[in-house]
């Protein structure tokens, strides 16, 4: 079986997931563009089973559009975000795709959420982008 381990900038806080995720998604809301500071997120789906967390980490919960309560855990040292759950997914935590920092990460499985909030210049494509200069 697979395991990978996530990790925050500083590596204080981690998250080792066993097996593949069940979902790999990008999602365009404004809330997931604020947390990663980005066009978009990105994030891996596991059962909760399948994740182990290390570190000290610091919760940050807020109400979605449908009114599920996404709780956030962060490092508490850099203050980079490394998995969310949702209240309406019970047993499930999303990693920050990006914390694993492995290029053979698998792309998106679920293209996206939140397509009416995409950028009109973002396209999700398995292919490499054209690299200019």
């Amino acid at each position: 079986m697979i395991t990978r381990r996530a990790e925050c900038s500083c590596g204080q806080l981690s998250a080792t997931c066993s097996g593949e995720p069940y979902r790999i998604a990008v999602c365009h809301c404004l809330a997931c563009k604020r947390k990663t500071g980005s066009a978009f997120g990105f994030g891996a789906w596991f059962r909760q089973n399948d994740v182990t967390v290390e570190g000290n980490a610091t919760e940050f919960v807020r109400v979605g559009d449908d009114g599920g309560r996404i709780t956030n855990l962060f490092c508490a040292k850099c203050g980079g975000t490394v998995l969310w759950s949702i209240d309406k997914i019970p047993g499930v935590v999303a990693v920050s795709a990006g914390t694993f920092a492995d290029l053979s990460f698998p792309p998106p499985t679920v293209s996206v959420y939140h397509e009416s909030r995409r950028y009109p210049w973002v396209e999700i494509s398995s292919e490499p982008l054209e690299k200019r200069g």
